[in-house]
C-alpha cells in the first residue's frame, strides 16, 4: 500500500471531486485521474480509483434510483457497451494525447455556440437515436482509452434539459454500467493489484461522504442554476483535456 503523504494529500483532491461528479455534479470526474497521475504512473492511477468509482456509483444509484430517463437508457447504454469493447481491443494504438484533444476540442466549441450561438435561445430538444447512439459509443470508447467519456455523453444529454435529478440519476446508472464494465479489462491488464487494492480501501471513507455531499448539493440547487454550473463545469473540463492532450503529444 502506497504510504507517502504527497500521495493522499493529492489523492484526496481526486477523490473529493470522483465523489462530487458521482453526486450529480457529472463533469467534475474527469480531472481526477489525471490529478492523480502527478504522483502515480497514469495506469496505476486508474487502477486505484475504479474501485472508489465502484463504491460511489452504488451510493448514487441508490440516491437515484427513481430518478431516471428510460429511453435514454435504451438509446445510449448498448453504444456505451460498444465503444468500451472497441477501446479495449485498440488501446495499446491509441494516442491518448491526441484523444484527449480531439474531445476537447469537440467540448469547448459546444460549450461556446450554447454560450454565444443559437442555443442560446433555443427550445430544450430530444436529439435522435441514432444521434444517442453514436454519442454513447464514442462516450465509451473515450472513457476506456483516455478517461474521458463525459464530454461526448453531455453533447447528447445537456441539450434535452431534464430535470437535473432526471440527468443526475440517467448519468449515474449508465456509467455504473460502465465502470462495472470496466472491472475485466482493467484486471486483465494488471490494473487491480493487491497494492492499488489496498490503498483504494483507504480512501473508500472520503469517497462516501462527497458523494453523499454532491447528492446533497444537486438536490439544493435550482434547475437554471444546475445546467449553468454543468456547462461551466464541461468547459473546464474542455480546458483540461487540450492541457493534458497537448501535454501528452508534445512528450
Amino acid at each position: 500500500m502506497i504510504s507517502d503523504p504527497i500521495f493522499y494529500a493529492v489523492a484526496a483532491i481526486s477523490v473529493t471531486l470522483l465523489g462530487l461528479a458521482k453526486g450529480g455534479f457529472y463533469g467534475l470526474g474527469v480531472m481526477a485521474t489525471p490529478l492523480l497521475a502527478l504522483v502515480v504512473p497514469p495506469l496505476q492511477a486508474a487502477g486505484i480509483l475504479l474501485p472508489i468509482l465502484l463504491v460511489s456509483d452504488v451510493i448514487s444509484v441508490w440516491a437515484y434510483r427513481r430518478s431516471w430517463d428510460p429511453w435514454n437508457l435504451k438509446v445510449m447504454f448498448p453504444g456505451l457497451v460498444l465503444g468500451v469493447g472497441i477501446g479495449w481491443l485498440i488501446a495499446a494504438w491509441v494516442p491518448q494525447g491526441w484523444v484527449r484533444v480531439a474531445i476537447g476540442l469537440i467540448a469547448l466549441g459546444f460549450t461556446l455556440d450554447y454560450w454565444f450561438g443559437h442555443r442560446l435561445l433555443a427550445q430544450p430538444y430530444r436529439p435522435t437515436a441514432l444521434k444517442g447512439a453514436f454519442w454513447a459509443t464514442l462516450a465509451g470508447f473515450t472513457s476506456f482509452v483516455a478517461h474521458a467519456g463525459g464530454p461526448p455523453y453531455q453533447m447528447h444529454m445537456l441539450p434535452q434539459r431534464l430535470d437535473r435529478e432526471i440527468f443526475a440519476g440517467t448519468t449515474t446508472i449508465l456509467f455504473a454500467g460502465v465502470n462495472v464494465l470496466k472491472v475485466i479489462p482493467y484486471f486483465a491488464l494488471g490494473q487491480l493489484s493487491a497494492d492499488n487494492l489496498s490503498t483504494s480501501a483507504v480512501l473508500f471513507p472520503l469517497a462516501v461522504a462527497t458523494t453523499f455531499f454532491g447528492v446533497w448539493l444537486v438536490r439544493r440547487v435550482s434547475q437554471e442554476m444546475f445546467y449553468r454550473v454543468t456547462y461551466l463545469l464541461m468547459f473546464f473540463v474542455a480546458l483540461e483535456l487540450l492541457r493534458g492532450g497537448a501535454m501528452a503529444v508534445w512528450r
